[in-house]
């Protein structure tokens, strides 16, 4: 029975409903939401999984809540299984043309999340329909606050990830691979990120006298390629780690030599010691290179999400159901991590569980000439989401079944 059901049963069934999933995408598409409070998103969830057997967790810090699926075949101490979709959008201008495109103006989803929400209840609606047969209990965690906000962080701080699962499962979609396509790599599947902010101050003055100032402005233009330098000089070229000045603000005048230069950066890692030595360096490497210009620098950094560490278990796992549903073509063993982050990595350390990606290029297009996420012109080809649907579900499934075998 299970394996009928993770072969064609369950694909069938996720076929069946794509009416329903890709509608719930589009209405989410088209009223994008910021940060941790997405109440509009929460309700048309709701109201999609109104007839379903769920009881429901909210929490105090944001809008996401976590509905709860109790197989009948579960007893006293059955396995646990979360499955997650993130429902955040980005404050940025749609410029796709679709006749759902948001109509929220600076606001969209450009990272897929509208997609995983559908999929999410895609999946929700698969396993209730197995409830039956279902040996264990699945949490579906509708998270907001991805995009930055620790939206993760905050919904197990408010104890609505209790008790902790078994394992945990989550999706991401990327319209730049191929339509279909699962993807996971076990370790690090993507990077931690953190932000810089380095304050050079000096004394301003006249732009004609710099002998009588001291500027900072050649100190924060040594102190960007100190950083570059420092990168390539104190880690192996085989450990990525990449940080990178995205802001210089200084200045008022072209005749005034200013007080300050901001500095402002990202820092990627993949892996907590590289993290810790990596900050100190920074710190260190501003701080040096300014005294040299007889000025000052003060770092500040603001801890972003830690990495994203997939179980070698759950892959392999992740990557047999995969195999199941679309055959050998059906999944790609990624060689390297992705540099982005995801706020998933909160549960992955915590849980053994595993992120995949799944790829939604339209079908038969040339998918390395798509618009990747955060684009403004990013498309989906939603054909591909009861697939993500089936997938989550399978998950769950081969878990009761097998556990990491």
């Amino acid at each position: 029975m299970v394996r009928d059901m993770l072969t064609t049963s369950i694909l069938d069934s996720a076929r069946a409903m794509a009416p329903d999933i890709v509608a719930l995408r589009r209405a989410i598409h088209a009223e994008p939401e910021l940060g941790l409070h997405t109440p509009m998103t929460m309700a048309k969830v709701r109201e999609a999984l109104a007839d379903l057997p769920l009881e429901w967790k909210e929490g105090r810090s944001t809008t996401g809540q976590v509905a709860t699926l109790r197989g009948n075949k579960a007893t006293e101490g059955a396995p646990r299984v979360l499955l997650r979709g993130d429902m955040d959008a980005l404050p940025m201008e749609e410029k796709t043309g679709l006749e759902f495109a948001s109509t929220i103006p600076g606001r969209m989803h450009a990272c897929g999340h509208d997609t995983h929400t559908a999929m999410l209840v895609g999946a929700a609606r698969l396993l209730a329909d197995r409830k039956d047969e279902l040996t264990g209990t699945v949490d579906f965690m509708f998270q907001p606050g991805e995009e930055g906000h620790h939206g993760a962080r905050y919904m197990l701080d408010d104890g609505q990830i209790n008790p902790l699962p078994d394992a945990a499962f989550a999706l991401h979609i990327m319209p730049n691979a191929p339509f279909g396509v699962l993807a996971g790599r076990a370790g690090p599947l993507m990077a931690a990120a953190d932000q810089f902010t380095i304050t050079v101050k000096g004394r301003g003055g006249h732009a004609s006298m710099p002998h009588d100032c001291a500027d900072p402005v050649p100190a924060a233009a040594a102190i960007v390629g100190a950083i570059q330098a420092m990168v390539t000089r104190r880690f192996k070229a085989t450990n990525a780690v990449v940080v990178t000045v995205t802001q210089i603000h200084a200045g008022t005048a072209h005749n005034v030599i200013p007080d300050e230069v901001m500095l402002g950066g990202t820092i990627r890692t993949l892996s907590a010691d590289h993290r810790d030595k990596i900050h100190g360096l920074i710190r260190e490497t501003a701080s040096q290179t300014a005294a040299a210009y007889g000025v000052e620098a003060d770092c500040e950094l603001e801890l972003g999400f830690p990495v994203t560490v997939c179980d070698a278990r759950a892959v392999a796992l992740g990557q047999k159901v995969a195999m199941q549903l679309g055959g050998e073509q059906g999944w790609r063993n990624l060689t390297d991590p992705i540099m982005g982050a995801e706020d998933f990595s909160y549960l992955l350390e915590k849980v053994p569980g595993a992120m995949f990606f799944l790829g939604v290029a339209p079908e038969g297009e040339d998918w390395t000439q798509c618009c990747a996420i955060h684009s403004p012109r990013m498309h989906v080809d939603e054909s591909a989401l009861p697939h993500g649907a089936a997938m989550l579900a399978g998950c769950a499934i081969e878990y009761f079944e097998n556990g990491f075998a």
